[in-house]
């Protein structure tokens, strides 16, 4: 059963509580559960474009690369780690077939739709709509792939083998500026709609930081 949505629900659940159910999972079913290599200790997964280490049992992350910290989402953000340990207590691994789903199209998106626009969609339309050349800059230092749909478009992967892709039109005297967000068909199979919306919250914040 899905729990009501609310924008900090997952982090109303104490952090700890996650961390518990981390410490007591055993590495390397997880690693065969989600694909997640798990070696010396530390799982290596990545996120928003960037690989980490992540030891067990005490979650110390450690970015691979010496890439701009700017970008370290797995680092500094709780909802990020949250995310990094909910798919490998649950998730599975599972390659798309190369379909992406609206949020509306997931299971449960259509109930959770209205939240998930005005706090995934509308920020993403509003804050670059009338800069969208900061978007497609702020996309190409992460790496992302470029995409011709709209008036901006890239893919990025957010955790191992789950992509997004982040679509703007800016608009014009007559219509506001629009945006969507599509995700590959393997994201339903680990992740619920609350999930999603973190992953829209993460991404956009890594995005503005830009």
């Amino acid at each position: 059963m899905i729990p009501e949505y609310a924008k900090n629900s997952k982090e109303d659940i104490p952090f700890g509580q996650y961390m518990e159910q981390y410490r007591q999972m055993d590495p390397k079913a997880a690693s065969e559960r989600t694909g997640i290599p798990y070696e010396s200790g530390c799982f290596r997964l990545r996120m928003l474009q960037r690989e980490y280490l992540l030891s067990w049992p005490e979650l110390e992350v450690r970015p691979v690369d010496d890439g701009n910290d700017m970008y370290r989402v797995l680092e500094h953000e709780v909802p990020a780690k949250i995310l990094a340990m909910r798919f490998l207590l649950r998730g599975v691994q599972a390659r798309s077939t190369g379909k992406f789903l609206t949020y509306r199209e997931v299971p449960s998106g259509e109930v959770y739709f209205r939240q998930f626009s005005g706090r995934c969609l509308a920020r993403l339309a509003y804050g670059f709509g009338s800069k969208p050349e900061k978007l497609a800059q702020a996309f190409e230092k992460i790496g992302a792939k470029k995409l011709d749909h709209g008036d901006v478009s890239y893919e990025l992967e957010i955790i191992n083998d789950h992509f997004v892709r982040f679509i703007l039109w800016t608009g014009d005297e007559e219509f506001p500026p629009s945006a969507q967000m599509l995700f590959s068909d393997n994201f339903p199979l680990s992740f619920d709609p609350e999930d999603l919306a973190v992953v829209g919250d993460i991404s956009i914040n890594t995005l503005k930081k830009m």
